[in-house]
């Protein structure tokens, strides 16, 4: 197909390795080299969620000192100033449900003024533009209507983005190395050994450190800590999955060598949060990989050199 549009399968070869090499010369000399802290990732959220709030719901607390249609000045200014008074005990400590029930003339009056869970797209424009960027707990002024003066609160913020939950498993092991393939027999039967003076009451922990050829685990007693779906190799995480708590695997091979496995327990762990700043790293990487791409391609034109012999 290539040579028929004209291009030699050679020369097809050589553009992609040339094109290969060229990335692989990128990702070490801009992409590897970007920096994103902690502080950057936590402003970008912080500055995304006020800016759209579609972040999270909100449940407010609503109380309404309504006005009736056409009021006279003196009712309108009689109306701020009751709303005024209620702001003034709110701040002071009077419970905003109890105060609701007992002054608020809104529909959700008799239930303590909760207007629920709602997006800021789902809340009137008037509450909206006040919730975003608040803190829980935190009390308007009176915002005036064309029904009157209302004040909420903050009741409570959840993040509406979908939840990711993992199953961790918290494991350890023993790992004897393979280091002549013919001997794989020979290093299998030392597993097993150790699996059987483990199952007559020798202590799991104190073997592993004895004989675990695996250097970051085997001085902790072969534990291996709380891990994550996808973090093993995959036939150590499909016999580690299968294994009930508290119970030794038979010998399980992988490319590391011959591994006796222990399951200490289970949990489900959310990794939302996790997951949302994840993002937000690649976010912003994206944003700073193009100036950082460019300044590196101004800075090899910089340095080239033409010697033109005529």
């Amino acid at each position: 197909m290539l040579e028929r549009e004209g291009m030699p399968y050679q020369r097809f070869r050589e553009n992609m390795r040339d094109e290969i090499t060229i990335n692989r010369l990128q990702k070490r000399q801009v992409n590897d080299r970007i920096n994103i802290t902690s502080q950057e990732i936590d402003a970008f959220l912080a500055n995304r969620a006020l800016q759209t709030g579609t972040q999270y719901e909100y449940q407010l607390g609503h109380i309404l000192i309504s006005v009736p249609e056409a009021a006279s000045p003196e009712a309108i200014a009689s109306a701020r100033e009751k709303a005024n008074k209620v702001v003034d005990e709110l701040h002071a400590g009077a419970d905003f449900a109890e105060t609701a029930v007992a002054v608020s003339d809104g529909r959700q009056a008799l239930e303590g003024g909760s207007l629920g869970w709602r997006e800021a797209s789902a809340l009137p424009t008037l509450f909206a533009d006040w919730v975003i960027g608040r803190e829980v707990g935190a009390i308007s002024d009176a915002i005036r209507s064309p029904s009157g003066f209302h004040i909420i609160t903050l009741l409570d913020r959840r993040s509406n983005q979908p939840q990711l939950l993992v199953t961790q498993t918290h494991v350890r092991h023993i790992l004897i190395r393979v280091d002549d393939p013919t001997r794989s027999d020979r290093v299998r039967q030392r597993i097993e050994d150790l699996k059987l003076r483990i199952e007559s009451g020798e202590d799991f922990a104190d073997l592993a450190r004895a004989n675990s050829d695996d250097p970051g685990s085997g001085s902790q007693g072969g534990d291996l800590g709380w891990a994550n779906p996808g973090t093993m190799v995959a036939p150590f995480e499909k016999a580690m999955d299968a294994l009930p708590v508290g119970q030794i695997s038979e010998p399980v091979q992988t490319q590391f060598g011959w591994h006796l496995i222990e399951v200490l327990g289970r949990r489900e762990q959310d990794r939302t949060e996790d997951m949302q700043r994840n993002k937000a790293r690649e976010a912003i990487r994206a944003s700073k990989l193009e100036p950082a791409m460019q300044a590196w391609l101004r800075r090899l034109r910089d340095e080239a050199y033409v010697e033109m012999r005529l």
